[in-house]
């Protein structure tokens, strides 16, 4: 992964993820937050996301490793993909949005 690379995957990184570290952090605390996703091991694959994001968003970008990187993309794509999966109606209190925050981006913040 070349440096032009990495810097557009940070620049999506961080326009899709719209959470501050501790606003997320505190998010992933919550029951909503653990009611998502899919739960195999106990935690799901969002949650273990939410929390890798907040140690992305808690390094210098000259620090980051290319494996995280990869899961910034990873990110990036996870919620463009669900974005475009908007249900009808108001979405405050859905899985949909609850998903979303997961994986740091707290749609309402959109509009």
């Amino acid at each position: 992964m070349d440096s032009q690379e990495k810097d557009e995957i940070y620049d999506t990184f961080y326009d899709r993820v719209n959470m501050q570290p501790k606003e997320l952090e505190e998010w992933l605390e919550t029951d909503e937050s653990k009611s998502v996703g899919d739960n195999d091991d106990g935690e799901s694959t969002g949650h273990r996301s939410g929390r890798r994001i907040v140690e992305i968003k808690r390094t210098n970008k000259d620090e980051l490793t290319d494996s995280q990187f990869e899961h910034m993309n990873k990110v990036a794509n996870y919620i463009k993909r669900h974005l475009s999966q908007r249900p009808d109606g108001d979405v405050e209190k859905t899985d949909w949005r609850y998903s979303l925050m997961n994986w740091g981006h707290d749609p309402l913040k959109d509009s």
